[in-house]
C-alpha cells in the first residue's frame, strides 16, 4: 500500500502505514516535515523523480540530504527500502545507486561535523524510545566542547522529551534560555556568581535542548536559528565582562590595567578567534575544527563559553572568582594563538600544492575503498 503526495519538493511516495508515534508526531507527518524543510532549503527532486519514505522505518535526516543531492539513489536495509529519490513509475531495484546500509558503513556528516553510521530502525511501540534516544544523540555534533559532548546529553534528552510531549516550540525553549542568560549576566554583574552560574548553566543546558528539540521534531526556523546562534555569538564577552566588574562585591577588585589587559585579552581573544574559524571556512570549506584530529580534539577545550566556565567555576570553589578570570584571558590568548598556527599551517600546505582535507572525508574514503 503507498500513497503519493504533492509537496513543494516534488511528488512523494509513503510506503505502507505506521501508527507508532515517534516524538509526539506519526511517521508520516515527520517524514512530510522533513521534505518540507527540504523544500524550503530550496532543494527540488531531479525531473521525473519522486521521493520515496517507507513508514515501517525511521532513519536520520542525514539520509534525505544524500538523496536529495544524488538523484536515483536509494538507501535500504537489506532488502527493505528507506528512503530515496528514485525515478517515477520504475522497478525499485533498478535505481542506480542502491546503498545497503545494514553492513555497518559510516557517512561523513559534515553539517554535524562526524563520521559515524546513520540511524535506521524498524519504527515499533517497543522500540519507540529507543529510536527516539537514537534520533536525539544523532542530532548531536561529533565536534563540540567538552561540556555539550559528555555532560548535558542525558539531562538535555529529557528535557526535549519533556517540551516535545508539551508541545513546546524550540522557539519557546530559546525564549526561556535567553531570559536566563540576562538573569546571569546581571547577577555577574552583581558579584552574585553561584546564582548566576545556576542561571547560566539551565541557559547552557537550554541552549541544547532547543537545537536538539528542532531537529527531533522537524521544526527548524531561520527565526530560531538567528536567536539560538545570535545569542551564542553576542553574549560570552558580556558575561566575562560583567564577572570582572562583580568582583568589586567580593574585594577583589582588579586594578585599572589588569582589568584592561584582561578585557582585551578576552574580546578581542574571542572576536579574532571567530574571524579565523570564518577565514578557515571560507578558504577550505569546512570547519577548522575538522580539518585534522587534533584540531577535533582540541575543540573540546578551546576557549569558547562552556569550556571557560569550567575555568571559572574551578575557581569560584577555591574562593578566588578573579584568578578565575585571569586564567580565562590566558586560556583565551593560547587558543588565539592555537588557531593562528593552524590557520598559517593551513594556507602553508595550501601553497605547497598539497590538498587541505578533512580527516573525516579521508577516514569515509579509507572505508569506501575497503568496502569496494
Amino acid at each position: 500500500m503507498s500513497q503519493l503526495l504533492s509537496t513543494n519538493l516534488g511528488p512523494v511516495r509513503l510506503i505502507g502505514d505506521n501508527a507508532t508515534p515517534i516524538w509526539g508526531m506519526s511517521n508520516a507527518e515527520r517524514n512530510r516535515r522533513m521534505a518540507q524543510s527540504a523544500a524550503k532549503n530550496g532543494s527540488r527532486l531531479a525531473p521525473g523523480h519522486e521521493l520515496l519514505f517507507n513508514l515501517a522505518y525511521a532513519f536520520d535526516p542525514l539520509l534525505l540530504t544524500l538523496v536529495l543531492d544524488t538523484p536515483g539513489t536509494l538507501f535500504t536495509w537489506g532488502d527493505a527500502p528507506i528512503v530515496g529519490q528514485v525515478a517515477q513509475g520504475a522497478d525499485l531495484l533498478s535505481a542506480p545507486h542502491i546503498v545497503d546500509l545494514s553492513d555497518g558503513r559510516q557517512l561523513y556528516n559534515r553539517q554535524l561535523r562526524k563520521l559515524e553510521q546513520p540511524m535506521v530502525r524498524e519504527l515499533t511501540p517497543a522500540n519507540r524510545r529507543e529510536i527516539e534516544r537514537r534520533s536525539y544523540f544523532g542530532a548531536y555534533k561529533g565536534v563540540t566542547d567538552i561540556l555539550t559532548k559528555y555532560l548535558w546529553p542525558e539531562l538535555a534528552l529529557v528535557l526535549t522529551r519533556i517540551a516535545a510531549q508539551l508541545r513546546m516550540t524550540p522557539n519557546m525553549v530559546s525564549v526561556i534560555g535567553v531570559t536566563l542568560c540576562v538573569v546571569a549576566t546581571v547577577l555577574f554583574a552583581k558579584g552574585l556568581y553561584w546564582t548566576g552560574f545556576l542561571s547560566g548553566f539551565i541557559f547552557m543546558v537550554l541552549d541544547t535542548v532547543d537545537g536538539k528539540l528542532a531537529r527531533c521534531t522537524i521544526t527548524s526556523s531561520k527565526w530560531g536559528n538567528v536567536i539560538d546562534h545570535g545569542v551564542d555569538l553576542v553574549h560570552p564577552p558580556f558575561w566575562w565582562y560583567f564577572w570582572g566588574t562583580g568582583l568589586v562585591y567580593w574585594g577583589l577588585a582588579l586594578s585599572d590595567e589588569t582589568f584592561a589587559f584582561i578585557m582585551t585579552a578576552v574580546i578581542a581573544g574571542y572576536v579574532l578567534q571567530r574571524v579565523i574559524e570564518g577565514l578557515f571556512l571560507r578558504s577550505f570549506n569546512m570547519h577548522i575544527h575538522v580539518w585534522r584530529r587534533f584540531d577535533s580534539q582540541f575543540r573540546l577545550i578551546t576557549a569558547r563559553r562552556n569550556p571557560n566556565m569550567v575555568i571559572l567555576f574551578v575557581a569560584l570553589l577555591a574562593g578566588r572568582p578573579d584568578i578565575g578570570l585571569i586564567a580565562l584571558a590566558w586560556w583565551t590568548i593560547i587558543s588565539l594563538i592555537v588557531h593562528a598556527v593552524r590557520l598559517a599551517q593551513a594556507y602553508a600546505m595550501r601553497a605547497s600544492g598539497r590538498p587541505v582535507v578533512s580527516w573525516m572525508d579521508e577516514a569515509e574514503a579509507a572505508l569506501e575503498g575497503r568496502r569496494a
